[in-house]
This record gives structure tokens, sequence and C-alpha cells, in this order.
């Protein structure tokens, strides 16, 4: 079955870095849509970060535009967040997810069927 495992959560100081990754089994990774969200406590799950299939291009939300790189190894089936000057508005659960569906590869949380547990990234100041 479809299984994601994200890692690589922490606790940092505001500027500091942060990799997150995704390893993704139970389907053929390369061929769909990835993307990382968050959800603060308190407010909606969002979209930061999704990478296309194929050709890799990549999509981010405003907020991390410039300081966060979605990427992935395909050879490897894992997907990474490398989050850089991070900010204590960046303190979230950080999931990553899989579109195998609707194939739109948007930044809604409901175009994507397969989530991972999540995993805490804490930004202190």
């Amino acid at each position: 079955q479809v299984q994601l495992v994200e890692s690589g959560g922490g606790s940092v100081q505001a500027g500091g870095s942060l990799r997150l990754s995704c390893a993704a089994s139970g389907y053929t990774y390369s061929s769909y849509c990835m993307g990382w969200f968050r959800q603060a406590p308190g407010k909606e799950r969002e979209g930061i970060a999704v990478i296309y299939p194929f050709d890799s291009s990549t999509y981010y939300t405003d907020s991390v535009k410039g300081r966060f790189t979605i990427s992935q190894d395909n050879a490897k089936n894992t997907l990474y967040l490398q989050m850089n000057s991070l900010k204590p508005e960046d303190t979230a659960m950080y999931y990553c997810a899989a579109d195998l569906g609707t194939g739109d590869c948007g930044g809604e949380p409901y175009e994507y069927n397969y989530w991972g547990q999540g995993t805490q990234v804490t930004v202190s100041s």
C-alpha cells in the first residue's frame, strides 16, 4: 500500500535551516505530483511547495518563495524540503502528500489523496 514517511523536523532558532525528507513507497513514485503542506495550531492546512513529475518543475507559495526548496530523488523515492532562513511563523506540523488521484498538481490539500504522518518544525525567535 502507499506509504509516506516524513523525517527531519525539529527545533531551530530563527534564521536557521532544516531539511525535511519524505520516503515514499507502494507506487511508481516518479509519475505523480508531490507536495509539502503545513498546518499551524488553529490554522488551516496550507500548501507550500509542489513538484511535478517528469520535469520536476516546482511551485511555491509566496510566504516561502526564495527560502524553501522542494526537490526529489526518484532513484530513492524520496521527496525533500530544504528550509533556510526560518522564521517563527514557519512553526507548524509539516506534511508531505501525493496526488495519485486528480492529477491536478495544485496546491490545495483536497487535491492530494495520500499523506504522511507529519513532522513538527518549531522556530524560536
